[in-house]
């Protein structure tokens, strides 16, 4: 790739690190500070960073020059000085929460430590993860996005000598200007090999589409055992771990339910509270994968206590991606770790879940209950045919051949504009043509 960023320092990192979770005045949140600061501790851990020392940090006013407090940026900066004197130096602080470039210079020079904020952090973890030639592509573009108005942070070579991109420090850089304009053309040109990527996925969908195999696609918060999911359901060996983000490319593997119907399961990488706009924007070609499934499996961590907030994360994220969960009929919900819940809370979440057809509970690590989901898979594929009648331009020829393709037309008739369907076909196949349709119509 042989790009650098301009280099303000070059220090590199013990591993050492304090954790700062500010807590703003007049902000709500539907998690508790002590469990936003435990998620930033495991973010940290993610990439095997010593979290030597982590607070939760009150803010009454926040200041444009630091973001944190006079008093808390004296404490903290004394907790640092006294850590150092005593051999035991912590020269990286992170800061869960948002920073301008202003603010991170400022505290820098105030901790006298390398300073990242929440979405340096996540960054950093995607780009150790990144293991395939599009993931690498795009988490740079999201890390070039974030990295443009920071061009006097300390930045280590994108060709990547370790994990990650850089934001905690590396081998020694040499002092190279970066300015925009060389920014900007490195963005241009990731965002043309995307696009060739989502050309290409395209066409395996369109291929997938012939054979045809309905594709479902896993979601969730990070760490809700998707991937654990994925290989009791598949058969498979991909990599999963009590661990934030533990996987990031998207993996694919055929599974056969009871009936014999095959589907194509996609595993997803996970998503997490305030998700960096630019990851959002950079996974789009990943995320079309979700787009264009059959049926999309929202795993949740039934047994975390923020589960109800992470389920609302997720949902946001999937209307972004113009998914209503509310209403999609593809979407089912999976109450995956009910081995961790007690009698009373595990009696709750099997009565909520067993009235509904689009819920099921089940242990991905124990494999308990996992014939209600594939049951509900495949009553969802292998329902009785509904007869709907259809009216389909004729300039619009994919959806005829679409339709022929997919169902049994059972009776068809013309007039000027319009070939006049009645087509028995599967309910999920329907749903799946309805939601391209309507992803054209907003293009």
């Amino acid at each position: 790739m042989g790009t650098h960023l301009n280099t303000e320092t070059s220090r590199s990192t013990s591993g050492r690190a304090l954790v700062l979770h500010p807590v703003l005045r007049g902000t709500e949140s539907d998690r508790s500070p002590e469990s936003s600061l435990e998620e930033a501790v495991g973010l940290a851990s993610a990439i095997d960073l010593d979290v030597a020392q982590a607070a939760v940090v009150k803010v009454n006013q926040p200041r444009p020059a630091t973001l944190l407090g006079g008093g808390a940026i004296e404490q903290y900066a004394q907790a640092l000085e006294q850590a150092r004197a005593a051999g035991e130096a912590i020269d990286l602080v992170i800061v869960d929460h948002a920073l301008t470039p202003v603010q991170q210079r400022n505290l820098e020079k105030a901790f006298e430590a390398k300073v990242i904020d929440r979405t340096g952090l996540i960054l950093e973890i995607f780009g150790d993860r990144a293991r395939t030639h599009e993931g690498q592509l795009q988490v740079e573009l999201a890390a070039l996005s974030y990295q443009k108005s920071r061009l006097v942070r300390s930045w280590t070579h994108l060709e990547r000598q370790r994990g990650g991109f850089g934001f905690l420090g590396g081998p020694g850089e040499s002092q190279l200007e970066m300015d925009r304009r060389m920014i900007g053309d490195r963005i241009v040109k990731i965002k043309k090999e995307l696009e060739d990527v989502r050309r290409t996925r395209g066409l395996h969908r369109k291929a997938r589409a012939k054979v045809p195999y309905p594709v479902v696609a896993l979601v969730g918060y990070t760490n809700a055992g998707k991937s654990t999911l994925f290989n009791r359901m598949a058969g498979a060996d991909v990599f999963a771990k009590d661990l934030l983000f533990a996987t990031l490319d998207p993996t694919m593997r055929q599974v056969v339910l009871p009936s014999g119907r095959k589907v194509i399961l996609s595993d997803t990488v996970g998503f997490v509270s305030d998700l960096p706009t630019h990851l959002v924007a950079a996974f789009r070609a990943t995320l079309e994968e979700v787009q264009a499934a059959d049926i999309i499996l929202h795993v949740r961590d039934i047994a975390h206590p923020d589960s109800e907030a992470q389920k609302a994360d997720v949902e946001a994220i999937l209307r972004d991606l113009g998914i209503d969960p509310e209403r999609d009929p593809r979407v089912i919900e999976v109450a995956n770790k009910i081995d961790r819940l007690d009698g009373e809370e595990r009696a709750s979440v099997l009565a909520r879940t067993d009235r509904s057809d689009s819920a099921c509970a089940v242990s991905a690590a124990t494999g308990e209950r996992l014939d209600d989901l594939f049951g509900i898979l495949d009553r969802r594929m292998t329902a009785g045919r509904a007869v709907v009648e259809m009216d389909v331009a004729h300039a619009d020829g994919a959806t005829l051949a679409w339709l022929y393709a997919h169902g049994e037309v059972l009776d068809r008739r013309e007039d000027e504009g319009h070939t006049h369907l009645q087509i028995a076909i599967e309910p999920a196949t329907l749903a799946r043509l309805r939601h391209q349709r309507e992803e054209r119509a907003v293009a």
